[in-house]
């Protein structure tokens, strides 16, 4: 059994510098050095037993010279010594020096100080051989009477590993400890007394907690955690005593204690499905929430909500907690800001949505007067889109949230502004009734646009809805205010010229005096100008976007006056107002094409924005009906259809999304035993407790292949050949933050091999926990080896490594076999996950890896290829399938994962058909990844190398 099995008790810390001492040396300090140099040289001995030597002649010196010493220290350095230090011959008889040793143990539990007796208890607990247990049992018996609760707590936790490994020792363990139970007064050693009995005999802990059942509220919270512990197994596995504790768990709620009340938040929730059962655990929830300080708390606690809204009649109950929900958004943390307000949109309903939105418009509000910084302009982002989601869900809502969102058009933040941007858009496609409320809001706020991308929505939804002659002409109002005088060339060169004159107006300020190094005295003379410079002008925003070079708001605004023009034109028929109206849309463009091919701008316009205002000059010179179409019909059908198309997609994964939580019963599915129940079948019948046990512990149940062999199968790596002298092949098993490797090592050899060590070193983010122990192996003999590496991100490691050992008998140098490299596959640490458009983008943008994948394939479908990738790699498509399907060559889909570091990784996929090679020409293209860490990415580009071709079956 190595070390990786055994379970750990005491951690000691190494130095790794030292050298090693000789058992000489030890021994004479154990003997004649003082209680200093026998502490150290104890110190010592420990260490080297750890690390596998065995020093059998040092242990009679401890017993004679270092046991009888009255010393603290070495009291409980000698407890950690036995403990480790192996007390059978090689044949697993007990060794007779350890009878020397009981006795000073026994002695020790009778000592007056309290210390010595409890912690001679603790070691109890981890002793094994009951030979040596047996003489002590009178003594530990005794210690349940002592007057410290220190020695009584101890003894009762003695008494049940005792018990619980050798039950004939002391039989009547249960009876003793129950009574010991009813007399005790402090509240650990009720706790250990109770936690036993729950263990060892279920019937006494219920028996002496029907006794005290009315009391349970003034324990301490030690004891009501066991006590909610015991009140849900017993319920669990027979229910017709839920109606006894009930009441029991409800009283619990009101605990003092965090941990005591979310302990029996989750027991209530599982004891009742009531309504009011379930209001109360989902009230306590909220509270534990708001009140704790630790966000991790938070989290976990709002996990346990969300939890709760999955189950369909628990849904109806929540839904009117919505409000309490909403107190958790006081709350700073991003995170947890972020699944409070998805919770609360999962919950809304037409009873609480007019709630809701007043709560979210104060929080909006409450952003804009917060210091700014970065989590705020998230947070800003967040509300904006649930107000969006409340808005499209209930229409009635959206005539209170729009006035208030659209102020944001205006903000710096440009993410939170695009966000509004977009709800606007969709509010007046849907909503006619709100139209002229939203070009009126959209007019007012227009002159403080700031963000270039924004104004060019805004300028779009202008162009695109005012259908009046009144708003028309405002437009036209706010494009001359925000362009400013023109022609724009004519104007920035008188500028230029007026500014020529005022520089030469300068006036020298007082000549300073500096000293050198040297110690002489240097004079500066400083001009200063009395004009501001160029910068400091306030231009208007429309001139200050074109003036740095972006002309492609240029192109949007031609798109927007043409419009206009054309729709102005059918409305009015004086035609002389519409000559009028037409020639100043079409003086601006020219005046823009104009700026634009001057040198004036920090960049010149590009070839496409001037075909695109030069089409616009075109429509307006010529006016056909078919463009009027184009320009006022199509685009706004084209606008329908998309978010026709995103509507239908969101209610599809709705659908979903209840279906999977609407599973009913059928009057013919099979019932389910828990004994006959396989460890993966995971289901809300499985004990809790158990459960969360074996996720603390790392060993959660996954559920495996069709057939569970194959797949463990799939993980053994071969890491010698069968033809060395020691064959060895590891099982790689991947749990999270750690990997086990579980070494089965053969001696083929007719020889005995002694201090055979599995010696390893790892390449990457992995560190090696611990050195495995050396072995002997007999001829033809095999044993297991473990190795704990831990995991620190989200790249492809590699464990390489060899193993080392002694012929026995012969005089020949060590021997090595060096061992086959085992290679970490990334897949076991990237899930899928999703992010909106807007998020991708900003995302590809700031990640400054990127890995360029050239596709190498034999797979000849489009489809199939993507499949393909996205099975292999763990990643989520997130190009919508309506978007890929039909066939035109090509495709291009954005892909997306998250490890369970949190670390995000992207790729984007652009591959073709070549159709003039043929119906059976393979896929070709590119794959671009990219990716915060080098690592990540390039693993990534790996693993899409070695798995682009499909394996023919």
């Amino acid at each position: 059994m190595t070390a990786a099995e055994n379970v750990c008790y005491t951690l000691i810390n190494v130095p790794n510098d030292s050298e090693p001492p000789s058992e000489v040396s030890l021994k004479a300090d154990l003997e004649k050095g003082e209680i200093k140099a026998k502490t150290e040289a104890l110190k010592k001995v420990i260490i080297m037993i750890l690390n596998g030597e065995k020093l059998p002649g040092l242990l009679m010196t401890i017993i004679r010279f270092v046991l009888p010493l009255q010393d603290h220290t070495i009291k409980k350095l000698l407890l950690v010594f036995w403990e480790i230090v192996p007390k059978t011959t090689p044949d697993g008889k007990l060794l007779q020096e350890m009878i020397l040793v009981c006795d000073a143990y026994r002695k020790d539990l009778q000592h007056p100080n309290e210390f010595i007796r409890g912690s001679t208890l603790r070691f109890l607990c981890k002793l094994k051989e009951s030979e040596l247990l047996e003489p002590l049992m009178p003594a530990i018996r005794a210690c349940l009477e002592h007057r410290h609760s220190y020695v009584r707590r101890n003894a009762v936790l003695a008494i049940y590993t005792i018990y619980r490994n050798f039950e004939n020792l002391i039989p009547d363990a249960p009876e003793l400890i129950h009574d010991f139970l009813v007399n005790e007064k402090d509240a650990s050693c009720k706790r250990n007394a109770f936690m036993m009995l729950i263990h060892a005999d279920q019937d006494r802990a219920l028996d002496y907690l029907s006794t005290c059942i009315d009391q349970v509220h003034t324990f301490g919270d030690i004891l009501q955690l066991v006590i909610v512990e015991l009140i849900y197994k017993v319920c669990h596995a027979n229910p017709s005593e839920r109606a006894r504790f009930i009441r029991c768990i409800y009283n619990l709620l009101q605990s003092s204690s965090p941990a005591v009340k979310y302990e029996a938040a989750g027991t209530l929730v599982t004891l009742s499905s009531a309504p009011t059962a379930i209001k109360a655990a989902a009230q306590c929830y909220i509270d534990l929430i708001i009140k704790e300080s630790d966000n991790n708390v938070k989290l976990i606690v709002l996990d346990r909500l969300i939890e709760l809204k999955e189950h369909p009649t628990h849904e109806r109950v929540l839904q009117d907690l919505v409000m309490d929900i909403l107190r958790v958004l006081s709350t700073p943390d991003l995170e947890v800001r972020k699944k409070t307000l998805q919770l609360a949109l999962d919950l809304v309903s037409s009873r609480n949505v007019e709630e809701l939105v007043i709560v979210l418009k104060k929080e909006v509000i409450k952003t804009n007067n917060v210091t700014e910084h970065e989590d705020t302009d998230k947070f800003r982002q967040l509300l904006v889109r649930t107000l969006h989601s409340c808005s499209v869900r209930f229409p009635d809502m959206a005539a209170n949230v729009i006035p208030v969102l659209m102020e944001f058009l205006s903000d710096t933040n440009e993410a939170a502004a695009a966000d509004v941007l977009e709800f606007v858009r969709e509010a007046i496609q849907r909503f006619d009734n709100l139209r002229p409320l939203i070009i009126e809001k959209m007019l007012e706020v227009f002159h403080a646009i700031r963000t270039v991308k924004i104004y060019r929505g805004a300028l779009w939804i202008l162009g695109e809805y005012c259908s009046t002659k009144e708003d028309i002409q405002s437009v036209m109002t706010e494009v001359r205010r925000s362009l400013g005088e023109i022609p724009i060339v004519e104007n920035e060169i008188k500028k230029e010229a007026g500014e020529g004159k005022p520089e030469e107006e300068v006036s020298a300020a007082p000549a300073a005096k500096l000293v050198t190094e040297m110690g002489t005295y240097v004079t500066q003379s400083a001009l200063s100008s009395s004009r501001p410079s160029k910068k400091e002008e306030d231009r208007p925003p429309l001139r200050g976007f074109l003036m740095d070079g972006d002309f492609y708001v240029a192109a949007s605004l031609a798109t927007t006056l043409t419009k206009v023009a054309l729709r102005y034109v059918t409305i009015v028929q004086d035609k002389k107002r519409q000559n009028s109206f037409v020639a100043e849309s079409m003086l601006i463009m020219a005046t823009i094409l104009h700026l634009g091919k001057s040198s004036l701008p920090k960049k010149p316009i590009t070839d496409d924005d001037v075909d695109r205002i030069s089409l616009c000059l075109k429509v307006l010179s010529e006016c056909s009906p078919l463009m009027n179409d184009i320009f006022n019909k199509e685009c706004r059908k084209s606008l329908s259809h998309m978010l026709t198309v995103r509507l239908e997609e969101e209610k599809l994964s709705q659908k979903k999304e209840s279906e999977k939580r609407n599973v009913l019963v059928q009057a013919d599915d099979p019932i389910s035993f828990m004994q006959l129940t396989a460890k993966n079948e995971t289901s809300s019948k499985e004990d809790q407790f158990q459960l969360s046990l074996l996720a603390a512990m790392g060993t959660t149940l996954k559920k495996e292949a069709n057939d569970p062999m194959a797949s463990k199968l799939n993980k053994v790596t071969q890491l010698t050949g069968f033809s060395d002298p020691v064959y060895a092949e590891a099982y790689v098993h991947v749990n999270q933050y750690d990997i086990v490797l579980d070494v089965l090592v053969v001696n083929q050899t007719n020889d005995t091999l002694q201090n055979c060590t599995l010696e390893l070193a790892t390449l990457g983010d992995l560190k090696l926990v611990e050195k495995p122990s050396p072995l002997t192996l007999a001829p033809h003999d095999f044993a297991n080896i473990k190795a704990n590496v831990k995991v620190a991100s989200t790249e492809n490691g590699i464990i390489f490594g060899n193993i080392v050992y002694d012929v026995s008998g012969a005089a020949s140098d060590r021997n090595c076999v060096v061992l086959s490299d085992i290679h970490i596959d990334i897949m076991d640490y990237i899930q899928p996950a999703s992010c909106t458009d807007a998020e991708f983008r900003q995302m590809w943008a700031e990640f400054e890896w990127e890995n360029k994948v050239t596709v190498n394939t034999n797979i000849a479908d489009l489809n199939e290829y993507l499949h393909h990738i996205l099975s292999s790699t763990n990643m989520k498509c997130l190009t919508p399938e309506k978007a890929l399907s039909g066939f035109c060559g090509f495709m291009a889909a954005n892909l997306y994962a998250r490890s369970i570091f949190g670390e995000d990784a992207l790729a984007n996929v652009s591959i073709e058909k070549p159709i003039h090679l043929g119906p059976d020409a393979p896929v070709n293209g590119h794959i671009r990844i990219r990716a915060k860490s080098q690592g990540m990415a390039l693993s990534l580009g790996d693993k899409i190398n070695l798995s682009q071709k499909k394996t023919s079956v």
